[in-house]
Parts: C-alpha cells; sequence; structure tokens
C-alpha cells in the first residue's frame, strides 16, 4: 500500500485539492480513494456541492492513482479527457470518492469514479482518460 499520508502533506501541498480540503484516504494500485468536504470552498450559490468541484475531486483521485502507477519510471501522470454526471445534490458533509482503474496501458490510463455522500448514495459518476508523459 502506498502512504496517503506522503501525498497529502507533500504531493497535493499548493495544489487546488489543497484550496478544496481533498483527503486522499486510500491508495493501492489501481484504487485510490479520497474525500471533499462540503463547504464554502465546494458550494455553489444555491447552497449546493458546485459540479466543477466534483470534478476536481474525480480528476485528483484517477490522477493520483496514476502518479503512483508511473512516478517510479521517470514518468508523469496529466489529465486528458473528465466526463461527470452529476446525479443528487448535496448541500453539506463529505463526499467519499473512489477511482478505480480501467485500463492501464503505456501511454494512457482510463478511470471510473464514483462520488457518495455520507449515506452512501450515488451523487456523481465520471470517467477520466489520463495521458502518461515523461519527465
Amino acid at each position: 500500500m502506498i502512504n496517503e499520508q506522503d501525498f497529502n502533506k507533500d504531493l497535493g501541498k499548493g495544489t487546488i485539492g489543497e484550496v478544496l480540503g481533498i483527503e486522499i484516504t486510500s491508495i493501492t494500485e489501481g484504487v485510490v480513494k479520497g474525500k471533499m468536504p462540503v463547504d464554502n470552498r465546494t458550494r455553489q450559490p444555491y447552497g449546493m456541492l458546485h459540479g466543477g468541484a466534483s470534478v476536481v475531486l474525480c480528476e485528483t483521485l484517477g490522477s493520483v492513482g496514476s502518479h503512483f502507477l508511473v512516478s517510479k519510471q521517470g514518468k508523469a501522470a496529466v489529465g486528458l479527457e473528465v466526463n461527470a454526471n452529476h446525479l443528487k445534490s448535496i448541500k453539506s458533509g463529505w463526499v467519499f470518492g473512489e477511482a478505480t482503474i480501467v485500463k492501464k496501458g503505456g501511454r494512457v490510463h482510463v478511470w471510473s469514479i464514483e462520488l457518495k455522500n455520507e449515506e452512501g448514495e450515488l451523487i456523481c459518476t465520471s470517467r477520466l482518460t489520463v495521458m502518461i508523459v515523461s519527465l
């Protein structure tokens, strides 16, 4: 298992993930879990979780997963395409995400990400395509 504490204090420092309060809670090969608060940083004007904040969480989870799969080879992972379907609103608490790798290629990774509320209800489903590049 990869050390998620190292990500939260080092790699995530000074990023949009830090600004939004995203925390990586678990990293294993091909699965990354994390959470994000639903608060003044992540809400839209109607008081609901902003769809863009959900997408940031989704892209962060998948990108972190790809980073840990390729970083020891001197490569980096950058988002190529992301889409999201927002299925249910949430106004407070935490949103929990789980990214699972669908395809681990040499140049492209594809991730499936689900975000759920504290009751375990699906609020967003997303697919992320990550391009693997040399540093």
